[in-house]
């Protein structure tokens, strides 16, 4: 599953014609994590480093990638799956979703899923959820951040469409240099993170999209993307 997504991730990663991409699950279930099965001993020391370090790669992808991911959630998102929600750019979840980090309880700390986790939710509420392995609702969720908004089991693809089309709407070029320009300045300290990103404004100004969308603004027309 993790090498499936790996490659959907990949997939077409540099065309123009990708804006946005979003991930979903079929049934009761979001995602459940790794599959305990893989972890025993038989596997092997060698072939459990390999599983750790494929599902820290498609978590990096998701914040390298140039487009925005979006997590639909509908349902249990736990360890690795919780990890997976954390590392989206944005989350929407339905009313009758959970969270959770529970593998404190079968003696595997959740200390992957911690490092998304503790980047999405102020430090104690992500320690209450790692050592605890108790579950919080969709509403706790977003109050901590770990979610953008909860909808109604009925309105959540309608709601994340909604936001897919509206960023799907936008320029690739502007969208991608503002994701990857968000993420570098957040380890930065003030006086960085201002310079590194007066200097992604003025490259966003020397885009052809960049020109293009204030010359229609003051035109009082609507901006013609290149992609």
């Amino acid at each position: 599953m993790l090498k499936s997504l790996r490659s959907d991730i990949l997939h077409e990663a540099e065309s123009k014609d990708l804006k946005v991409i979003i991930i979903a699950a079929e049934g009761p279930v979001f995602s459940s994590g790794h599959d305990l099965k893989e972890l025993t001993d038989v596997r092997g020391r060698d072939y459990h480093t390999e599983v750790f370090q494929t599902c820290s790669e498609v978590m990096m992808l998701i914040r390298n990638h140039p487009v925005p991911v979006i997590a639909m959630v509908n349902g249990l998102a736990t360890a690795a799956g919780c990890q997976l929600v954390a590392s989206c750019d944005i989350a929407v979840a339905s009313d009758k979703s959970s969270f959770a980090t529970p593998g404190v309880n079968i003696g595997l700390f959740c200390s992957t899923p911690a490092v998304a986790l503790g980047r999405a939710v102020p430090r104690k509420v992500a320690l209450e959820m790692l050592f605890t392995g108790e579950p919080i609702s969709a509403q706790e969720a977003v109050r901590h951040g770990l979610i953008s908004k909860v909808v109604p089991e009925g309105q959540l693809e309608e709601e994340t469409m909604r936001i897919a089309k509206k960023i799907a709407s936008l320029s690739r070029s502007v969208v991608a240099l503002g994701k990857a320009t968000f993420y570098k300045q957040l380890s930065q300290d003030l006086r960085a993170a201002y310079f590194l990103t007066s200097q992604a404004m003025v490259d966003n100004l020397a885009l052809r999209d960049g020109q293009e969308g204030i010359e229609a603004f003051i035109q009082k027309r609507k901006p013609v993307w290149s992609h």
